[in-house]
């Protein structure tokens, strides 16, 4: 069994137009691995991951400046809620213990007001607060893209799966935004997807 160009483009088509998603922002280290974790949940529909939290301005991964590696999920809110997240990100780390390199730091961040208070009621639920925990919290102001090679990585060691989306004539961008590049980002990391019994096992490339 193989990936097909049906199934890329057949999924891709009937996943949700960003107009209709939330989007949330998050920092817990390295952002290859929740890239791939949190792609392969139920409700998430796209990812990508960036630099943010610092002032320079047009960070790279070689001159990130004060920024910190993160990540981006869209996510249908009907699917999964804001605090699930908020879950998963906090069972990631410890929020009273912060790494003192600025591109690894644990970072949440508010980019609306109703994230803000899901974030104080959900901190409030656990006995903590912004100002009483290490993890940063902080108001998104804006979001770099990371390069290229940085995004889907998991799915870019597989070249089984890199194949079949080069045949479908999917860009560097159009990968990083495809909903099911997503999902195979988390399939190729290990991680269970909903749609893993319809894929093939990797045959070669993984880590």
């Amino acid at each position: 069994m193989t990936l097909t160009q049906t199934q890329i483009r057949e999924y891709d088509r009937r996943a949700m137009d960003s107009e209709e998603t939330d989007t949330a922002t998050f920092g817990i280290g390295c952002f290859w691995g929740p890239d791939a974790q949190f792609g392969a949940i139920d409700g998430v529909v796209r990812t990508r991951v960036g630099y943010a939290g610092g002032t320079k301005l047009d960070p790279t991964y070689h001159s990130l400046g004060d920024h910190t590696e993160v990540f981006q999920v869209e996510f249908d809110p009907d699917t999964i809620a804001y605090r699930d997240l908020l879950e998963m990100v906090f069972k990631s780390h410890n929020p009273q213990r912060q790494t003192k390199k600025t591109q690894y730091q644990n970072i949440v961040f508010a980019a609306t007001e109703g994230q803000r208070a899901g974030l104080d009621e959900f901190l409030t639920t656990r006995g903590l607060t912004a100002n009483g925990i290490e993890t940063r919290i902080e108001q998104l102001s804006r979001f770099y893209l990371a390069e290229d090679y940085h995004q889907k990585y998991k799915l870019r060691s597989v070249s089984s799966f890199m194949d079949a989306f080069e045949a479908v004539g999917y860009d560097d961008e159009e990968l990083r935004e495809s909903p099911i590049a997503a999902k195979l980002n988390g399939y190729a990391a290990g991680h269970d997807v909903a749609l893993a019994e319809e894929l093939p096992t990797p045959e070669h490339g993984m880590t």
